[in-house]
């Protein structure tokens, strides 16, 4: 009986480590930012601007502003918790092709932004950004399309709740921290000791602007069942775009089908612009 107490209290306080680990590692798991930025648009023949946005409290973010011809659009990209703007070539390629300008910043803390990255200061500089571009390059709200892949779709989705936008594009989606949170600790009581919120469900119920939700069914991360739930919950006008390959390269995969859709998407939003104004006269 000795024997079998020891092994009990050895596995709780084993557990205990884990979980007091897990509670105090929170940040580095949910932010892995690189100072690293190995990559610009000019590598693939793209003009762009660098830019230096000031948030509300003192921070200094770097971005940049990528045009494009004939551009019907803007598009503010918000990306994932790894890595950061510089690892997003590829997706502002494709924005660009589709006519769109860009804007995508460095979350505070990543690549050369100043300031230690906290979830308020993410939310933060997503406004920031969103506000130059309507004072700097006077681009009205009803032209800007935000878009969030992954974390970024919980700050796109924070965003397009507090203001005007075209449309949100909301990628390999989670529901919120906790539960994205308890997928990757199922025996761990993650909810009452999450730090954190980011939850894209409640944020994307108060967005008025239509919502584009795309998803891979094989994403290894963030399960397939999360972008439907979002689906799901949205209230207003909405399209899901299945896409395959994994979470962080599906849209490569996708190809066509990625591209295709969200160009239909955007012909969508068109023309829903043109009858909410037809309807507003």
């Amino acid at each position: 009986m000795e024997m079998i107490t020891s092994i009990i209290l050895l596995l709780l306080a084993g557990y205990l480590g884990l979980v007091i680990t897990l509670y105090f590692m929170q940040a580095n798991f949910t932010f892995r930012p690189t100072k690293s930025m190995p990559y610009n648009p000019g590598n693939i023949g793209l003009e762009y601007e660098k830019v230096q946005l000031n948030t509300a409290d003192g921070a200094i973010l770097s971005a940049w502003y990528v045009p494009a011809k004939n551009a019907t659009a803007a598009m503010l990209l918000c990306h994932a918790n790894g890595g950061n703007m510089a690892y997003y070539i590829d997706t502002i390629d494709i924005f660009n092709k589709l006519g769109l300008n860009c804007l995508i910043f460095n979350y505070r803390g990543y690549g050369d932004s100043e300031g230690k990255t906290t979830e308020e200061g993410i939310y933060i500089d997503a406004q920031t950004a969103y506000d130059w571009l309507v004072k700097e390059k006077k681009i009205s709200p009803e032209d800007i399309i935000i878009f969030g892949r992954s974390l970024g779709g919980s700050v796109a989705a924070h965003l397009a709740s507090n203001v005007k936008a075209r449309g949100l594009i909301v990628e390999s989606g989670f529901t919120s921290y906790a539960d994205i949170a308890q997928k990757f600790y199922p025996y761990v009581p993650v909810r009452p000791f999450a730090k954190y919120s980011f939850n894209t469900t409640e944020y994307v119920k108060k967005v008025k602007c239509p919502i584009l939700f795309i998803h891979s069914r094989s994403d290894e991360i963030i399960p397939f069942e999360f972008g439907l739930r979002l689906y799901a919950t949205a209230k207003g006008a909405k399209e899901f775009i299945e896409i395959f390959g994994g979470h962080n390269d599906g849209f490569l995969y996708s190809g066509q089908i990625y591209k295709e859709g969200l160009t239909d998407w955007l012909m969508f939003l068109k023309e829903y612009q043109m009858q909410a104004a037809r309807s507003e006269k």
